[in-house]
């Protein structure tokens, strides 16, 4: 049995927990030196408490060190009245253009660092590992250390991995052992589509994610890996991005044009509402009600993007100011929704 679906931690009644945070080592190696070519991120810590995040020579952002040092997290969290942070890596670091074995690399790199994080402060924080998708062989390897040697609750991964969607034959056998192993996986979106016409206005980020995210649910949807494995325990970011709010023209195609549509699974869209999970990072109270409206509450559950600006900056806030739901309905969607997903006991 893995080690998530047992683990017994410390938390309120009703605990809130964020299942989107991103985290960092404050170092690590130089990787172009390590593996003897670029396009790898190196860190430049310019002055205390900050640090920018360079692409061979090219400045890629700036982060603080809420992003690396778990004091100052966890200083933030009791601000804002987060019991438990979910931990996962910057998905920039997923390297799925990189050889295989580099990025299963810096994959333990960034998984054992996590995993630490994890074991000093365990009634503050899990952790998702990153694994190398471009050799789904070595993904698998990682998957079950991640959850059978360190424990961690499951892995982070892209909403596609090179020219594969997630419903590519390659990637079948990586879901298939997460859903044995019990492991949660979070969905996040990374080399946007289209960014070759999105160089002004920060589009990637505003128009390609949330394209990516429906890209990653339809893929799994319409090619058939959440009819074939019905426990694997699947959470899209962005509160499922483009998704929601077009279901109902992705449900009319799959019954207009099945041709097209229902070549590799036969039951339609609709059917697997409530077979995945989203989180609630979306940024609008309208936003919200019409997810639970559409997902209902169990499907739900807090997200933020910690620490970065485009994330909810008072995690929590939409969730706890949404007026006209029970309590119980938002206790589900502070905590009780990713304690389900995590497979944790209080």
């Amino acid at each position: 049995m893995p080690a998530s679906a047992v683990t017994s931690i410390v938390l309120p009644e009703n605990p809130t927990i964020d299942v989107h945070t991103h985290i960092l080592p404050e170092t690590w190696p130089n990787l172009a030196d390590r593996y003897g070519y670029g396009g790898f991120v190196s860190l430049e810590h310019v002055r205390p408490g900050c640090a920018r995040m360079i692409v061979d020579g090219k400045f890629f952002r700036e982060i603080e060190e809420n992003c690396w040092n778990p004091g100052a997290r966890i200083r933030d969290c009791d601000q804002f009245k987060v019991d438990l942070q979910v931990l996962s890596t910057v998905p920039i670091m997923f390297s799925y253009w990189a050889r295989p074995a580099d990025a299963l690399d810096l994959s333990t790199i960034l998984n054992d660092h996590i995993a630490g994080i994890v074991r000093e402060f365990p009634n503050r924080f899990r952790g998702l590992g990153t694994i190398p998708l471009q050799s789904p062989k070595l993904a698998i390897g990682e998957l079950e250390r991640c959850v059978r040697q360190l424990g961690l609750d499951g892995v982070q991964i892209g909403s596609h991995v090179n020219q594969w969607n997630l419903n590519d034959p390659s990637l079948f056998d990586v879901f298939q052992a997460a859903e044995e192993l019990g492991a949660a996986i979070f969905v996040h979106p990374w080399d946007m589509m289209g960014n070759d016409r999105m160089n002004r206005y920060w589009l990637p980020w505003l128009v390609g994610m949330p394209a990516e995210n429906s890209l990653a649910i339809c893929s799994m949807i319409f090619g058939g890996v959440l009819e074939r494995l019905p426990k694997l325990k699947v959470c899209f970011a962005h509160g499922g991005g483009s998704f929601p709010l077009t279901l109902g023209r992705i449900d009319h195609a799959f019954h207009v044009r099945p041709d097209l549509c229902a070549v590799d699974n036969k039951r339609p869209p609709r059917d697997y509402i409530g077979k995945f999970y989203l989180d609630t990072l979306v940024h609008d109270e309208a936003a919200l009600r019409f997810l639970l409206e559409i997902f209902g509450e169990k499907a739900l559950m807090l997200g933020t993007d910690y620490p970065f600006p485009l994330g909810e900056l008072e995690p929590g806030r939409l969730i706890r100011s949404l007026p006209g739901i029970s309590e119980s309905t938002r206790n589900r969607l502070l905590g009780g929704s990713a304690l389900e997903w995590l497979g944790l006991t209080t």
